[in-house]
């Protein structure tokens, strides 16, 4: 008998993809898809329940199946869809995970568990580290959001792995997810025509190419391979960084530069019309930026991305288009005005 594999937030595209792919895998027996509602796009030969996390029938789902795998990705920071809310993705985020892990406590069979997290959990603040390891504790835990949502998910998973030493825990702390699927509010904030900014702030950011993502969830969910380790918790971004006015200038998108305060109500006024899901959490990344080491990505978990950081925002930057400015315009204006500028005063 292989393993049956259950995963949920099945709906969303990336949630979607990892089902199709794990179950691709010559020691899968069935994958079992839940979330709340119907997914729009296909699973493959998966089987899909629909059934929410937030309540405790999710129990009998892990018991009837015999659940080996639990592949948690239901920890999202934006609703699915225009009719969803905050205060559902909330539920979702850290009611329907207490449950979750109850239900797979009492389920004997469960003998590994997956949790998609977020580099969040550190925050955005001006007195942060130049880089974060897996064990640096944030400057100021967040004060709500998806950020304070992903805080409380990861002290629910760290008391399950007390309870269950038996079972193999791996929780994964993306970094932003990019790519030409990406449905996440940095890539609703870098689809918009002009990009607005904090007046004085360039900050440093990472991304991971959506395709990395899924394989990494792969490598968590199997078993590991000679001399690496698959449990415990792991940052995953690709390599280097990128400043948001390189960004910006790679989408070819002027920027608006505002005063914080301004920023701020900019932010309010596009979530309350609905254009951008602007959260002060995205703003304080926007000014403040986040960088993370993944040295235990690679020598632990013996993952390596296939994208760069610039790789993954360059292919994501691909699927949205030429912006208002065409990037290859933008960068030889950029180098002529540095090339008249007195040494030490102009920057690529």
């Amino acid at each position: 008998m292989g393993k049956v594999v259950l995963v949920t937030g099945v709906a969303r595209q990336l949630g979607g993809r990892f089902v199709r792919r794990i179950q691709r895998e010559p020691d899968v027996d069935r994958v079992i898809g839940v979330d709340a509602v119907p997914p729009d796009h296909h699973l493959g030969g998966a089987e899909f329940l629909r059934a929410d996390i937030r309540h405790p029938a999710i129990a009998r789902v892990l018991a009837e199946h015999a659940v080996d795998t639990v592949v948690h990705m239901d920890v999202n920071g934006t609703p699915l869809g225009k009719s969803g809310s905050r205060a559902t993705v909330k539920e979702t985020n850290v009611i329907g995970t207490m449950q979750l892990l109850g239900a797979c406590q009492k389920t004997p069979s469960v003998r590994r568990l997956v949790v998609k997290s977020s580099t969040n959990v550190y925050g955005s603040a001006p007195r942060d580290p130049a880089i974060f390891t897996e064990s640096t504790p944030p400057k100021s835990l967040p004060s709500g959001g998806f950020a304070k949502d992903t805080v409380e998910v990861e002290g629910y998973v760290r008391g399950f792995a007390r309870r269950r030493p038996d079972v193999a825990v791996c929780v994964l702390r993306f970094a932003n997810i990019l790519g030409p699927c990406a449905d996440s509010p940095l890539a609703e904030y870098f689809s918009l025509p002009v990009l607005p900014t904090v007046l004085g702030f360039d900050p440093r950011l990472q991304f991971v190419h959506e395709d990395d993502a899924i394989e990494v969830l792969r490598i968590a969910a199997g078993e590991p391979r000679r001399a690496t380790l698959n449990s415990g918790t792991f940052n995953v971004a690709g390599d280097g960084v990128l400043l948001l006015s390189q960004a910006a200038r790679r989408l070819g998108r002027p920027t608006l530069p505002f005063f914080l305060p301004t920023v701020t109500w900019v932010g309010t006024a596009l979530r309350s019309v609905g254009v951008l899901d602007f959260s002060p959490e995205q703003i304080r990344l926007l000014t403040h930026g986040r960088v993370v080491q993944t040295t235990q990505m690679r020598e632990t978990l013996g993952f390596h991305p296939r994208y760069t950081t610039a790789e993954a925002f360059a292919d994501f930057a691909r699927s949205r288009g030429t912006g208002l400015l065409p990037p290859e315009t933008l960068a030889r204006t950029v180098d002529r005005i540095a090339a008249v500028l007195p040494a030490g005063r102009g920057q690529n």
